[in-house]
């Protein structure tokens, strides 16, 4: 495991944007399966015993003592009280009788993988989250907060729980949706906050570095596991991506734009991208 200071994985991920084509403008240039591939590649010539399915474990690639205490705490996850809440969500009908299942393909199950996916009739990106909430308000009930891991956060850890095993298969086809792909992978790279960092500093260019007392976690693989439960809130409170999106850019001290937002949806539908073929896991337990 490699020691890296904050000037140095900036320049590092800033080679990587230029190597895998980052620009200021946006282009509607977009091949999820050669930009995971570039990625990978950088990846496995640091860290060449990592196997590909692995990479959903995040940072626990790096340390077999925190896998083994991660498979501890997964035998009797604190957060079930929230998973219970999440399948009550899930199972009560709304007041026309309905109830989530008859929204989604397949009654829900094995379709989170294909999520964040670009709607053509939209004209922009649609998040799982999105369709829940389109869901409740197709069948007259008020859409849920984004932001409010009390009821969004525990009801998609359930929704998402339903995929478990499925490949995240997240498509960009047509031009549009290569746009917003375009868009989401600039943010990526794009510093910001008064730290200066992006989110490229950390997940690619510094994977499996210390930052501080934490082991960065490489980005592919960091979308197959949301929403997650976190020891730092007390193990029981649900995050979801774009929540922790929010937290990450308060890290480097600035603000974002709130979840359920175009910038944060299309960052979502980049980022997602990059765990293409990996299978889902959700929700799990996370330090």
């Amino acid at each position: 495991m490699k020691k890296m200071n904050m000037n140095m994985m900036m320049a590092s991920a800033l080679t990587l944007g230029l190597t895998l084509g980052l620009t200021t403008a946006t282009t509607v240039y977009a091949d999820p399966a050669a930009e995971q591939g570039k990625i990978l590649a950088g990846f496995k010539k640091d860290y060449p015993d990592v196997k590909f399915d692995d990479m959903i474990h995040g940072a626990m690639v790096f340390s077999a003592d925190a896998k083994s205490q991660y498979n501890a705490i997964m035998e009797m996850p604190p957060f079930l009280d929230a998973m219970d809440a999440g399948k009550k969500m899930w199972d009560t009908p709304f007041k026309n009788g309905k109830t989530y299942a008859e929204c989604m393909p397949n009654g829900g199950k094995q379709i989170a993988g294909n999520y964040p996916q670009f709607d053509d009739k939209k004209g922009e990106v649609v998040t799982f989250e999105m369709t829940l909430n389109g869901c409740r308000t197709a069948n007259g009930e008020t859409a849920l907060g984004y932001s409010d891991m009390k009821t969004m956060g525990v009801v998609t850890a359930y929704a998402r729980s339903l995929s478990d095993g499925m490949k995240v298969n997240v498509k960009v086809e047509g031009d549009a949706a290569k746009k917003a792909y375009a868009e989401g992978k600039k943010t990526y790279f794009a510093r910001a906050g008064q730290l200066n960092f992006s989110c490229a500093n950390c997940h690619i260019g510094g994977a499996g570095n210390n930052l501080r007392s934490e082991i960065l976690s490489p980005v592919v693989g960091q979308a197959t596991h949301w929403p997650v439960f976190r020891g730092k809130d007390g193990g029981d409170i649900s995050t979801t991506l774009q929540k922790r999106y929010v937290g990450c850019f308060k890290q480097v001290r600035h603000v974002s734009e709130k979840e359920g937002s175009k910038m944060l949806n299309n960052l979502e539908y980049y980022h997602t991208s990059l765990s293409n073929g990996l299978p889902m896991q959700a929700p799990v337990y996370r330090k």
